[in-house]
This record gives structure tokens, sequence and C-alpha cells, in this order.
């Protein structure tokens, strides 16, 4: 019998990038911390819906956590995340990177692919492209 997932304590608010995921509580290293959750497509079912929630599992099948009630789908892109993706038999688990203080926002890296599509042509909001940004711009 497998370990059971417990999500970590954790609040939508607003954020950099718009509404972001925050930890209410300490969240250590390999904690699990939420399941990115929604209906199970095709993903040529996922390339007609072609919303921006869409998290691919594999070559056959995707997650579409447009619902609201995927609370998952709030955590943001960051170059320099404090989470990671894990799929296990078709369901997303977010696991911590490192130790996440409280407050804190959760991200995890969307991938080249989406980075390249979504975020790029906006430009990065995430800490760490903000903090290269701000040092290249003349005080």
């Amino acid at each position: 019998m497998g370990r059971r997932h417990i999500p970590a304590a954790v609040h939508v608010q607003r954020s950099r990038a718009g509404l972001g995921l925050f930890a209410e509580e300490t969240i250590e290293k390999g904690q699990f911390v939420i399941e990115y959750t929604g209906e199970l497509i095709s993903n040529d079912e996922a390339d007609r819906r072609g919303n921006k929630y869409l998290f691919e599992l594999n070559s056959k099948w995707t997650i579409d956590g447009s619902a609201r009630s995927n609370t998952a789908r709030y955590i943001n892109h960051s170059c320099r995340p404090n989470c990671e993706t894990d799929v296990i038999r078709r369901r997303v688990k977010i696991f911590a990177k490192r130790r996440i203080k409280p407050g804190e926002e959760l991200t995890y890296d969307y991938g080249k692919a989406y980075v390249d599509e979504y975020i790029k042509p906006n430009g990065c909001k995430c800490e760490k492209c903000k903090a290269k940004k701000d040092a290249t711009q003349p005080s």
C-alpha cells in the first residue's frame, strides 16, 4: 500500500503574475503539496480546447485543469521553482523541491514548450527573471 498524500495548507491570493498559490504553513523538502486535478482527455481533445490549464501527461493523455475546483491551477511558473511535478498513474502530484516558508508563493517550471509559447512573448514575471531584468536596467 502506498503512502497517503495529505495536501499542505495553501491559499490563493494576488501575486506578481495575477493570482497565485501560497503556503499557509512550513512545507518541508520532498513533502506532497497538492494534486493538479481535472478531466482526463486525449491530447487531440486538448488541442481542440486549447486553454492554458492543460497539463500533458504523456503522448496520449492530458489533464484539463481549468475548473476552479483545481486549486493547483493557481501555481505559477518560475525559472527557479520551489516545487516540482511528478506524474504517477495519470495523476499529477506536486512536491516541494526545498523547504518553503509560510507566506511564500508556490511555483514550478512549466517546461520549455509552454514557456516559449505562452510566457516568453509577454516576458517571464518570476523572481529570477525580474531580478535579471532589474540588474540590466540603467539606474
